[in-house]
């Protein structure tokens, strides 16, 4: 501290003063005029500030008397108080080290099947070796050197995901994959994702070709109760497999979706609530109820599945050999390169041919308004409409 020797005389006593509505402490000392704002900001109406600026002229009124003045007013003047800003951590060093702290902190509020991706894609970034998670051109560029356009796509847009994430938590300055993967072409099916529904005559004959196959050995007919059900609901086939006879009320007008069963590395995997995390309730077609009482055995276990595999009562369908053979067989020879999933794009499209409205359709089937009118509603009038002749 750099001080002054003054006279033995009293020292006028300082006061703060307005300064055109703002405080300022100005005095005189051994010739020198001193003039500063004490509180940063602070407005003499302020009856806060105006205290803490008395009581620094006060201060000084005191270090005057006492030969302790802080000639370069260090000691009066307000205090800056920084923002300490933490510096990346220097340890990640490679990409999958930072998406393994990513998947980390997602891993609990991540369902089966998106953890499985999450593995997928630390499996492909242990491809890029000790590359830094900030060299996004060089990733992009190995990328495609090892995978597919569309992977590489997929790569980009979670990678954006996990640097925003690291972003947040100071462990990298910045997110360098910002929008790349918007920058790639987008791949087929993203670009016409035309729902694939079958026709009335179609579906129809595939449920009657499923209850009367007589092919050798182990025939598909154990099957045709689960897809006439999927057909007539529209729900996800992982709802369908997942359904319990305690989701169905008693007369079976109504069923409640609350889980799925997903195969993960081809292992079955309970899953709560849909895709969409969301939990729904649904009253059925007389069809349907139809369908459901046919089926009902005797004597209930509320956990008994309603439909089965055909190897045990106790055992879900395996949804991935279901896809392959039953289906394959069945449904090809009718109408090729379509999945199980084409049931749900039929009910969609049967009940807006029947004049439903889109909202009903989309909380029957857990899915949005906008993509039932902007996939399904759109392409179905604009099938129908006819140019007119002049």
């Amino acid at each position: 501290m750099h001080s002054i020797n003054t006279q033995k005389q009293k020292t006028k006593v300082i006061k703060p003063i307005n300064n055109n509505g703002s405080i300022s402490i100005q005095f005189q000392l051994n010739g020198k005029t001193y003039k500063f704002n004490p509180v940063k900001g602070g407005q003499f109406d302020d009856p806060i500030a105006l205290g803490k600026a008395k009581t620094i002229a006060e201060q000084i009124t005191r270090d005057i008397q006492l030969d302790e003045f802080d000639l370069t007013l260090t000691k009066y003047k307000p205090k800056l108080h920084l923002t300490v800003v933490e510096k990346p951590i220097d340890e990640i060093k490679t990409v999958v080290e930072l998406w393994l702290k990513y998947f980390e902190f997602k891993r609990s509020g991540i369902k089966a099947k998106t953890v499985e991706k999450y593995e997928n894609f630390a499996s492909l970034f242990y491809k890029l070796g000790d590359l830094s998670p900030l060299c996004a051109l060089e990733i992009k560029k190995k990328l495609e050197q090892i995978t597919t356009l569309d992977r590489t796509r997929d790569a980009l847009m979670y990678l954006s995901a996990c640097c925003k994430w690291a972003v947040k938590h100071k462990l990298i300055a910045h997110n360098p994959y910002e929008g790349m993967y918007q920058e790639l072409p987008k791949p087929n099916y993203a670009q016409n994702p035309a729902p694939n529904a079958f026709t009335k005559e179609e579906k129809e004959l595939i449920i009657e070709r499923f209850r009367t196959d007589e092919r050798s050995g182990l025939n598909y007919r154990c099957y045709t109760d689960f897809v006439e059900f999927l057909f007539l609901v529209g729900c996800r086939p992982s709802e369908a497999v997942g359904l319990t006879w305690d989701d169905i009320n008693e007369d079976c007008s109504l069923v409640h979706f609350n889980k799925a069963i997903i195969q993960v590395r081809s292992r079955i995997t309970h899953s709560e609530k849909s895709k969409n995390n969301k939990i729904r309730t649904i009253a059925v077609s007389k069809r349907t109820t139809d369908l459901l009482l046919k089926i009902k055995p005797e004597v209930i276990t509320p956990k008994q599945l309603i439909f089965h595999s055909p190897i045990g009562l106790d055992k879900a369908i395996n949804y991935q050999n279901f896809s392959r053979r039953a289906w394959g067989s069945i449904v090809d020879p009718i109408k090729p390169e379509t999945t199980p999933y084409c049931c749900r794009d039929t009910f969609i499209t049967s009940q807006l041919v029947n004049g439903v409205p889109s909202s009903v359709i989309a909380k029957w089937c857990d899915t949005s308004t906008a993509m039932i009118d902007k996939y399904y509603a759109d392409k179905l009038k604009l099938s129908q409409l006819r140019p007119m002749d002049d």
